[in-house]
This record gives structure tokens, C-alpha cells and sequence, in this order.
């Protein structure tokens, strides 16, 4: 009889234990919410802060001076001389020994 008295509490206790991990209705906090959640608060400021972050000089839209830097051949050049890196071909890769093998004698 004791024995069942300390089964049935026990089991009780547990249900007790278990009820009070468990989460409500995850709707209820929607239809009873205050104001925006933490989400709608921050919803885009992530790309807005990417995108000023991106900008490095705010104000260079009002400067109307023309811009200094490569004149039309010197740009012209360094084009060229960057395509024609990757015409050349690659170099052979060296011949790697593996283990266990003949090393290319055979």
C-alpha cells in the first residue's frame, strides 16, 4: 500500500514536473501581444547598416570636380597586360612520388 502511495506521488510529481516544461499555446503570444515583436522591430536593419557601411564617403555626391586617376592609354595598357596574364600556359605540374609506387620507371 505504501508502496503504491509512493508510485502514484511519484508519478504525480513527475506530471507536475513535466507540465511546467511544457510551452502554452505558441499562438497565444500573437493574439496577445503588446506591440511588434523583437523581429518586427528589426526587421531590414541589417541590410540597411550593410548599406551604409558600403558607402565610403557620404559626401561625394556633391563634389563635382572630375575624378584623377589613369588617363585613357595608361588604362588601356593595364587592361591589356592583365588579359594577357592568362593567356600564357600553365607550367607542368611537378611529378609527385607517391608511396608504394615506381616513381614513373617502369
Amino acid at each position: 500500500m505504501i508502496k503504491r502511495s509512493l508510485a502514484l506521488i511519484g508519478c504525480v510529481a513527475m506530471g507536475l514536473v513535466l507540465l511546467g516544461c511544457a510551452e502554452t499555446n505558441p499562438f497565444e503570444r500573437d493574439y496577445f501581444a503588446t506591440g511588434p515583436s523583437r523581429l518586427e522591430k528589426d526587421f531590414g536593419t541589417s541590410f540597411k547598416l550593410q548599406k551604409v557601411n558600403q558607402v565610403a564617403d557620404p559626401g561625394a555626391e556633391r563634389n563635382l570636380e572630375p575624378v584623377i586617376g589613369l588617363d585613357g592609354q595608361a588604362a588601356q595598357a593595364t587592361i591589356e597586360k592583365y588579359r594577357k596574364e592568362f593567356e600564357k600556359p600553365a607550367p607542368p605540374a611537378p611529378y609527385v612520388f607517391g608511396i608504394g609506387g615506381t616513381g614513373g620507371l617502369d
